[in-house]
């Protein structure tokens, strides 16, 4: 039998491109190390079974499983069966954020659960492959109908049994990946609560219990990421996610979404997505739609 290839992750571990929708269909190679992305991970399991070192905990998922879990924190393929195929794809935060999720369960994915459903079908083995050949086809009207409907597939887990493993309290700090600090954890479980409000290094190392500049320099370690550049990717998201509402004004948008002012904001959506918020909002509303009757398109949420 021929030896098991890696992946080796890139030495920060933090994957790029948090703004855009990425799909995959393929049996992965398993990792040497953890992995961060600023994205949630959607995983299908097509065939055979995923194990995973998560941040603090360890899951497993099967064949038929549907699982979600935030990128943001560690995690590791780190052992799998020979013939394990899974497809999904990384979900970025300005589509996340649009998501009609029961109460509790986008807080719980952003501060480290993995959401696990086993009520799957036939039919979701065949979505996944299609979301996959549209997302990779480079056509607008497919990559924008694969969103949509994938959206609107992981809004239906509400309405059959689900579970919520690894979610942390405090007290969990011990069991955490020994290669990740317990500080990152509460940094990123501070974070995730707080992002909207007016917050600084210092106001995160307070609620890590840890000096301000020991909390800059082991985040920056751990994610390859700075703890500004992460408020700010997360807060980035949240605003187009709002932006993307019919009635959305741009500087009600700036501070809703934690910013200071709305040239911070003007300055930082333009370094990110490379165009202005107000650009962003035209270039989305120009976007190919397909023609729907009027009604269904009225019921459509992400119009």
């Amino acid at each position: 039998m021929a030896e098991r290839g890696y992946y080796e992750p890139a030495l920060d571990g933090v994957e790029h491109l948090p703004t855009e929708l990425n799909m995959f269909h393929a049996s992965p190679l398993l990792m040497r190390s953890p992995h961060w992305h600023a994205q949630v991970e959607v995983n299908y399991i097509v065939r055979g079974w995923a194990h995973y070192a998560m941040s603090g905990y360890e899951v497993r998922f099967g064949a038929g499983d549907l699982a979600l879990f935030w990128g943001g924190q560690p995690h590791r393929l780190d052992d799998a069966s020979e013939d394990l195929v899974y497809a999904g794809g990384h979900l970025p935060l300005v589509h996340f954020f649009r998501l009609r999720l029961p109460q509790g369960v986008q807080a719980g994915l952003m501060q480290g659960a993995a959401l696990v459903s086993k009520a799957t079908d036939q039919s979701d083995p065949v979505n996944f492959a299609r979301w996959n050949d549209y997302v990779r086809s480079g056509d607008p009207l497919k990559i924008s109908m694969a969103v949509d409907e994938l959206l609107l597939r992981i809004e239906r887990i509400r309405f059959a049994p689900y579970e919520l493993s690894g979610r942390r309290t405090a007290s969990d700090d011990h069991g955490t990946d020994q290669h990740i600090s317990p500080i990152v954890v509460r940094i990123c479980d501070y974070i995730a609560d707080n992002f909207r409000e007016d917050i600084d290094s210092v106001d995160i190392a307070v609620a890590a219990d840890v000096h301000p500049k020991y909390a800059m320099t082991v985040f920056k370690k751990c994610t390859g990421m700075t703890l500004n550049d992460y408020v700010n990717l997360i807060r980035l998201s949240y605003a187009q996610a709002l932006l993307m509402r019919d009635d959305a004004n741009v500087l009600q948008v700036a501070m809703d979404s934690g910013f200071g002012s709305l040239s911070a904001f003007n300055k930082l959506f333009r370094k990110i997505a490379g165009m202005s918020p107000s650009d962003f909002r035209r270039d989305l509303r120009s976007r190919p739609s397909a023609a729907l009757p009027p009604r269904v398109a009225a019921c459509t949420p992400y119009n």
